[in-house]
């Protein structure tokens, strides 16, 4: 499990009552398929997730990497990386 890696993201706008999260972790499970798993929501409310199985773990570290850029660009920030 060595390969696991997560990536957090923040969104914060008072004048909107914006507080949202996007956190991005590519892994492993039992079986040896690589995952990307997405989980976003409002800071301190339930999350939704999403697990997509890849091909290879470079692919889902690809696929995170371009889910990571997508999400700067709508004003979410990196938080502790």
């Amino acid at each position: 499990m060595d390969e696991t890696r997560s990536s957090h993201f923040e969104r914060r706008d008072a004048t909107r009552n914006m507080q949202r999260f996007y956190r991005l972790t590519v892994t492993r499970d039992l079986f040896g398929t690589a995952l990307l798993v997405r989980e976003w929501g409002r800071i301190g409310i339930f999350s939704r997730e999403r697990v997509e199985a890849k091909r290879s773990v470079a692919e889902a570290w690809r696929d995170a990497e371009r889910l990571a850029v997508r999400k700067c660009r709508r004003g979410y920030v990196p938080v502790g990386d």
